[in-house]
């Protein structure tokens, strides 16, 4: 009776927070393979084969710009990566510390309390951010592989042909992705720290901003552009969307 009044906050309101979470990126997924365009992540996926396959066309003129933006792209991972793993770091000291820094919260904070429970919040938060630095890495080096193969000359037989080089981006990018996601997943847990209310509002706040920033939201046909200024500006939107890892 006792124990479970401490935990039942806990055990209702953080995996409640989680599964909002969870839920989100399900659909977000669901979207992104049924209506591709509808999203960010999928209509820049489209962008980047398109550039890929103009970089390779014409390599002779624009392979510097090719490296330099897989080069930008590969600076946002290593900024990502190198944050996880000094985050992972701290809360590894922490972990292994006395858990005094701890002591003076526990008055202050509902939910359960206790070594166990710290140690518990601790873990949790060093399994996502290392997981986030392992997704990072794996996208810079995909990202690196590309950024050699996108300005070697094409073989006889075709194997490195746009669409492998295209779709190893895709996967560095996929890879950014997740890391991103992961990392954010990461916010609602640093508050467990100061209870497991704040997990659940936390999470409840993410998911309209990460709708905000995922969905593609179109004007209607009435305010639209004429066909013109669509065709006349449509280079340089590929040329610019293609740049940017969701």
């Amino acid at each position: 009776g006792v124990e479970w009044r401490k935990w039942y906050l806990d055990v209702m309101l953080v995996p409640l927070g989680f599964l909002v979470m969870i839920g989100y990126h399900v659909w977000l997924w669901h979207k992104v393979h049924t209506h591709p365009l509808s999203t960010i992540i999928g209509t820049n996926a489209r962008a980047r084969r398109f550039w890929v396959s103009a970089m390779i066309k014409d390599n002779e003129k624009k392979n510097i710009l090719a490296v330099q933006t897989l080069r930008n792209t590969i600076m946002g991972s290593t900024l990502m990566a190198t944050t996880s793993i000094l985050l992972s770091t701290g809360l590894a000291a922490v972990i292994s510390s006395t858990y005094s820094v701890k002591k003076p919260l526990n008055d202050a904070v509902y939910g359960a309390h206790g070594e166990f429970t710290v140690a518990l919040k601790y873990v949790t938060l060093l399994t996502l951010f290392l997981f986030s630095f392992l997704c990072h890495s794996l996208s810079i080096c995909f990202i690196n592989q590309v950024s050699i193969l996108i300005n070697s000359p094409q073989d006889s037989d075709g194997t490195v042909s746009p669409e492998y080089v295209a779709t190893l981006l895709e996967k560095g990018c996929v890879l950014n992705t997740i890391g991103n996601r992961i990392f954010y997943a990461g916010l609602p847990l640093l508050l467990w720290i100061f209870g497991p209310v704040l997990v659940f509002l936390c999470s409840l706040t993410l998911v309209p901003i990460l709708y905000n920033l995922d969905f593609v939201f179109l004007i209607s046909d009435d305010s639209k552009p004429n066909p013109k200024s669509i065709s006349d500006t449509s280079a340089t939107n590929v040329t610019i969307t293609s740049t940017h890892c969701a």
